[in-house]
């Protein structure tokens, strides 16, 4: 059995609706063409910064992980966390589950930036920190996991922020985009 691991925030657990209509659970269906073997962690929670993340991961880590896709972030720039904070903190996730698995393949989704901020240069650091992290780890990278999704009422919940089961539908297909070659190679 192989294993894809989601670890995120509300993004990926899918805030206000069914866990099953979220993008990682539906990515199983797009997985069985590629194999039947493939099981879908989804460890992501609402609300949790890269901080809350490092305290949960380790009770996650006692299983194997042939893939483990990281999405985490945005929260810290709600909270205003320092870039560097968020990227030491997304680092140390990337190293312990690599300690753990050393032929894991990992992805990493970036988020753009959901709101409106006077600090450009803070915007501009925290979008590049996922190219960044992706490039020094060799790992695949989800550069904008709401591509076509922001700003569409049709696409998300009444606050505007996170996608509904609709939206979720685009998100896995931002996802799987980059995951598919990966998924095929781990399935030989």
């Amino acid at each position: 059995m192989k294993t894809i691991f989601v670890f995120g925030d509300s993004l990926s657990e899918g805030l206000a609706i069914s866990p099953r209509q979220a993008w990682p659970m539906l990515l199983v269906e797009k997985l069985r063409p590629v194999g039947p073997n493939f099981r879908v962690i989804n460890a992501s929670a609402s609300g949790s910064t890269t901080e809350g993340g490092l305290r949960r991961l380790p009770t996650h880590l006692v299983d194997p992980v042939d893939i483990f896709i990281l999405e985490l972030g945005i929260n810290d720039a709600f909270h205003g966390i320092p870039v560097e904070q968020t990227r030491a903190n997304l680092q140390s996730m990337i190293d312990q589950v690599k300690a753990r698995n050393p032929s894991v393949s990992v992805v990493i989704v970036g988020v753009q930036f959901l709101i409106s901020a006077p600090d450009s240069e803070y915007v501009a650091a925290f979008v590049k920190m996922f190219g960044e992290l992706a490039e020094k780890n060799r790992a695949a990278l989800v550069p904008n996991l709401l591509e076509g999704v922001v700003g569409d009422p049709r696409l998300n919940l009444p606050d505007r922020i996170h996608p509904n089961a609709a939206g979720h539908k685009v998100l896995v297909e931002n996802v799987w985009h980059v995951l598919e070659p990966i998924a095929r190679d781990v399935a030989k």
